[in-house]
């Protein structure tokens, strides 16, 4: 009887310690507005479509990232410009679907797509987390 209250006085004691150091160390909480938090390296936050050292999108158009997405978010519609080399004259993200996966980057053959570290992508409307291809390179810009 008097063990097991020693056994359980001495189980609390270290609780209580454990519990205390914690307690007067630095929070762990941040001031969120006005301090941002770094993301881990590899983050997979917003989609940006890249370009090349001409200006001139990366992507040809080739829908793997499409057919790879396991939500079915991303939608092409491919067309050819006059030198018979294809564009996505339609590209567009549902980010209200995506589950952020990253399988599209990984697919892409040109390295025409990337996930950048913006994590902050709440909106008012479902129609506002469809990006479109001009939405997604303006990404890369910021």
């Amino acid at each position: 009887m008097i063990g097991s209250l020693i056994t359980g006085a001495k189980a609390l004691i270290e609780g209580l310690s454990i519990t205390l150091k914690y307690f007067f160390t630095r929070p762990v909480t941040i001031k969120y507005p006005e301090e941002k938090r770094e993301p881990a390296p590899r983050f997979r936050g917003a989609h940006i479509l890249r370009l090349d050292e001409e200006g001139k999108l990366k992507c040809v158009a080739c829908c793997l990232c499409a057919t790879i997405c396991p939500a079915q978010v991303i939608t092409i519609e491919p067309d050819e410009d006059e030198n018979h080399m294809k564009y996505p004259k339609k590209f567009e993200i549902d980010l209200g679907r995506c589950i952020f996966c990253g399988f599209c980057v990984e697919a892409c053959p040109k390295a025409a797509i990337t996930m950048s570290t913006d994590y902050e992508l709440a909106d008012y409307s479902r129609k506002d987390l469809i990006y479109d291809r001009e939405r997604l390179i303006r990404a890369e810009n910021r």
